[in-house]
């Protein structure tokens, strides 16, 4: 067995469901052209230290400090491993604007449980209901029931909570599946044949709903 295969299977048991709840959106956020960026460089081989030093060498995410470089570079590595695909993780590179973005979204999901189940639970459920009603009370629910489940959840502080729901809305946007933040109805996306492939290969079905892909 390769140890592509031994990765890939390791990323699948772990991911999901058996991870912990974690606010770390608030700041690591959907992150697209710093994913295109250490995704290319991922892709080279290179670990992740020398990844970071080449970003902040060349100032290639932009920022007007270094400080949050080597936190923000990381989350992504960490995002890419999560993926558990090569292809997917070459396609966030390379792929245009619109693939890459759900791809990325798809990466959130490997890696951020909280991110997965509003994704699959929210959104996958509207979708395969045909309800495309999106509004403030829906993603309200959403964290009730979640910080009734579980204690982490309900440690976290309001203020955590109101952008944690600004970040998710946003990954919506991100994606085209919202068109702005005052929207109220969800978009009948369709999902990227690059995407639904990598979600396939890595057995994921149950990621499917959450871009409106059923069957």
């Amino acid at each position: 067995m390769s140890i592509e295969v031994i990765r890939r299977e390791w990323v699948n048991k772990t991911m999901g469901l058996t991870m912990p709840y974690n606010g770390s959106l608030t700041s690591e956020q959907f992150l697209f052209y710093e994913m295109r960026i250490v995704s290319k460089q991922y892709l080279e081989g290179g670990p992740i230290e020398d990844i970071i030093a080449y970003i902040k060498r060349d100032n290639l995410f932009q920022y007007p400090t270094e400080r949050n470089i080597s936190k923000l570079a990381r989350a992504c590595y960490r995002r890419l491993i999560a993926l558990g695909n090569q292809t997917l993780i070459y396609e966030v590179a390379t792929a245009p604007i619109e693939v890459a973005k759900q791809i990325n979204l798809y990466a959130m999901m490997r890696y951020n449980r909280l991110v997965r189940e509003f994704m699959v639970n929210l959104v996958g459920e509207k979708y395969r209901q045909q309800d495309f009603s999106y509004t403030r009370k829906d993603i309200n629910v959403f964290f009730s029931r979640l910080k009734e489940q579980n204690d982490d959840v309900a440690a976290w502080s309001e203020q955590t909570v109101t952008k944690l729901k600004q970040v998710m809305t946003k990954c919506l946007i991100e994606t085209e599946m919202l068109d702005s933040v005052k929207d109220t109805a969800l978009n009948p996306i369709f999902i990227s044949s690059e995407l639904e492939m990598g979600i396939r290969e890595n057995n994921d079905l149950t990621a499917l709903a959450a871009f409106n892909c059923f069957g």
